[in-house]
């Protein structure tokens, strides 16, 4: 029987893919067998997680983008093409965060998260998702948070960019079902990451968060691995327009 989690021949594009989360699935879905697009603003920041890659057996390629400039992610997904001919998997992962008391937010603020969380994704998956449409196949995840689904204090830009996009994962699940593209969304809970290195470093605040994780420790990027393979694979070849927290049980509780 053919392995449904098998991924060989498959490309994957991640955004963000340079650490933390973004990095981790990278690797899993090269360890499953597909080639991989790796995309930040800086290539230098990638190179490591490129050999890691092509240490695996798989091919890399290195892409510099800024999500928020449409024409930088036109020219990511002509450079991704290019290279490996089409791409079936796109994982948007590149995200931003400002951690402040709503009333001391700036337009400025607001602007640069939900540019780079909501509005990068949208163009991004516009750009690799028409490719997807010629073929009427293609696998996109999009990584949102457990604030698609529930209110934390101090991340009022983060909190609505999150939300926006688990209504644009499954309003594009409906609108692409019908041309054999799958849209899906993961929703950490609390990893450990440069993002979030602040907050553990500060032990009332970590103190705070693994009382409300029943697993009882915080996430590693390694976690993901599992659900962002499933999502790109043909085991979830039925399911769309859902969102899979990987958050230790903390939506459960």
């Amino acid at each position: 029987m053919t392995d449904p989690f098998d991924l060989s021949g498959k490309v994957a594009l991640v955004t963000g893919a340079s650490r933390g989360l973004g990095e981790g699935m990278a690797l899993a879905l090269a360890r499953a067998g597909a080639a991989c697009v790796l995309v930040s603003r800086s290539a230098k920041d990638l190179k490591t997680v490129a050999e890691r890659v092509e240490g695996l057996g798989r091919r890399a390629l290195v892409v510099p983008a800024n999500v928020t400039d449409v024409k930088s992610v036109e020219a990511m997904a002509a450079k991704a093409v290019e290279r490996f001919g089409r791409v079936d998997i796109l994982v948007n992962n590149a995200g931003v965060n400002v951690r402040k008391p709503a009333t001391d937010f700036t337009e400025a603020d607001w602007d640069q998260v939900l540019d780079v969380n909501l509005k990068g994704a949208f163009f991004t998956t516009l750009a690799v998702g028409r490719g997807m449409l010629r073929r009427k196949s293609g696998r996109i995840i999009n990584i949102c948070s457990l604030t698609s689904a529930i209110g934390i204090r101090h991340i009022p830009a983060y909190a609505a960019s999150k939300g926006g996009l688990l209504s644009l994962t499954r309003a594009l699940a409906v609108e692409w079902a019908p041309h054999g593209i799958t849209v899906n969304a993961i929703g950490p809970g609390y990893f450990i990451t440069e993002m979030t290195q602040p907050l553990f470093e500060d032990p009332e605040r970590r103190a705070w968060i693994e009382s409300r994780i029943p697993l009882g420790r915080p996430g590693q990027p390694a976690d993901l691995g599992g659900a962002v393979v499933f999502l790109a694979s043909d085991a979830s070849s039925y399911v769309t327009g859902q969102i899979l927290f990987v958050d230790g049980g903390w939506t459960a509780g």
